[in-house]
């Protein structure tokens, strides 16, 4: 395999990945109870609104179709070849 290919499959795989815990990291406790959360009440507040967390769950679903797009475009779509030029000196029939 070129490494073109394998670079493009671990870039999809990252962008799958990376998605998923946006969109799954905010619905959790995780996202409630942690350290900055707790360090400043205010940043607590904002990481608990319905509206940030749905924001980051939207990135979350933009970078999961980013990565199928990298890998529909790898495995499923075939590169189109322009059909070749007539030869001017042979009729078309």
């Amino acid at each position: 395999m070129p490494i073109q290919v394998v670079a493009r499959l671990l870039v999809a795989a990252y962008l799958i990945e990376a998605g998923l815990v946006l969109v799954i990291a905010p619905w959790t406790q995780f996202w409630t109870h942690n350290y900055f959360g707790l360090l400043w009440p205010w940043l607590g507040d904002l990481m608990g609104s319905a509206y940030v967390r749905g924001a980051v769950s939207g990135i979350g679903l933009i970078t999961i179709a980013a990565g199928l797009r990298d890998l529909f475009v790898r495995f499923v779509a075939r590169s189109v070849e322009p059909p070749s030029p007539p030869n001017p000196g042979v009729p078309p029939w």
